[in-house]
């Protein structure tokens, strides 16, 4: 250990002459512990939000989803499907046609997202966990049943069981208009419900009803046509590779999309809001340090005497300002190393027992306390905030112990 660092773990730990000096050293130190603390633990409840909303929306959305690079359909589905079941990891494919229609039941009406599908879909994902109201089924031996969201089915009023159907509207796609027969340049088609889901998020509970995909392609006349190739793969199959092998098999008429591509907009924003948090945060841990500058502006001044016998001693200048620059860092790193450990522990503690709770219905809410999930390359970047403050720190005591030490030089 140098003597800078051994002069300054003593002035650190050793009582100060002016009782404000002990107390302004306590503030400073827990400033920065409570800032790095706060760091961790929102960078976490941003992380653990994060993985519950990917985790809500992985309950629907396809592991893998291909679309069109141009266009809105695939005009080939068939033979589509028939590469990706070939390449390794994927273990089943379907295609599925969706597009915008008008829901019309009794004097109610609303439009909605149609979304055509195979009637084993519930094997390609879980909707079948998420039925409220209902089951699973798009047909029986007499009839055609379409699963609509809870926003589609408050806003229709419409719950399986009800003997009236639920019609559909949508424009044609070929043909000319009669303006006489406004009606005509619509096809229609009608379903009973056979159940309601819910997954409590907007982008699937607001409009999306499901319904058998032969419908779909008659009302939208898509009869040999999809919107989209979803893929589920094998267990254990990493998404990764399973993706650069499709693409490879597909070429670049095709964009292939895992789920956080799919859902990139709903991604963006939690991290925007996550590394908007981080640079407040870390302005706070700007502010607390300035009591680091005071605390070791007053020392200095305390210390004056023992400056002077330093010099006496043959200590050179560079020596004496290292002593209050290392005392800097010793502060910034034990308030950073403290906060980091009781973050850590009140993460922890939140994930095991939930002590914060989210203000809410408890009976509509997905989870009743605050999420949290640990990153260790969050800690690595509060680390590395914590270090860039505690340089900027010892930038300014070093200008502060140099001037001191030319006023020294020109008073001797």
């Amino acid at each position: 250990m140098s003597l800078p660092l051994k002069i300054a773990l003593r002035y650190l730990m050793s009582k100060k002459a002016h009782n404000a000096v002990n107390i302004i050293s306590v503030v400073s130190v827990c400033g920065i512990v409570v800032a790095t603390m706060a760091l961790v633990c929102v960078l976490s409840v941003f992380n653990g939000f994060r993985g519950l909303i990917m985790g809500r929306l992985a309950m629907l959305d396809p592991e893998v989803a291909i679309t069109a690079a141009v266009g809105k359909t695939i005009a080939r589905p068939d033979s589509v499907l028939a590469a990706v079941t070939t390449v390794p990891g994927v273990e089943r494919a379907v295609a599925v046609v969706e597009d915008q229609a008008l829901a019309v039941f009794a004097d109610y009406q609303m439009p909605v997202r149609l979304k055509g599908v195979p009637d084993d879909y519930d094997r390609m994902c879980a909707i079948d966990t998420l039925m409220v109201d209902g089951m699973w089924t798009l047909h029986d031996d007499v009839s055609t049943y379409g699963v609509v969201g809870v926003g589609p089915a408050l806003q229709l009023h419409v719950r399986p069981g009800y003997l009236r159907m639920l019609q559909f509207y949508a424009p044609q796609r070929r043909g000319r208009v009669n303006l006489a027969n406004p009606m005509g340049a619509f096809k229609a088609d009608s379903l009973f419900v056979a159940g309601v889901f819910q997954l409590q998020q907007n982008s699937y509970d607001t409009d999306l009803i499901y319904v058998p995909i032969d419908m779909a392609r008659r009302l939208f006349d898509r009869e040999q046509e999809a919107t989209q190739i979803e893929l589920r793969l094998a267990a254990g199959a990493d998404v990764g590779p399973v993706l650069r092998a499709v693409r490879q098999c597909l070429g670049p008429s095709y964009t292939v999309r895992d789920r956080l591509m799919q859902q990139a907009t709903a991604y963006r924003l939690v991290n925007i809001e996550k590394w908007m948090a981080f640079l407040l945060l870390g302005f706070i841990l700007l502010i607390a340090t300035f009591n680091v500058i005071s605390t070791l502006s007053l020392l200095i001044i305390e210390k004056d005497d023992s400056i002077h016998t330093l010099r006496w001693l043959g200590a050179s200048n560079r020596q004496i300002s290292a002593i209050f620059v290392a005392q800097s860092w010793l502060i910034t790193l034990a308030g950073a190393a403290t906060g980091v450990v009781l973050g850590l522990l009140l993460c922890l503690c939140q994930q095991h027992f939930g002590w914060l709770k989210l203000q809410g219905d408890p009976a509509s809410m997905v989870v009743h306390a605050y999420p949290v999930q640990v990153v260790w390359t969050d800690l690595l970047m509060v680390l590395a905030m914590v270090a860039a403050v505690g340089a900027l720190t010892a930038f300014v005591v070093w200008l502060t112990m140099r001037r001191r030490l030319r006023a020294v030089s020109t008073r001797a």
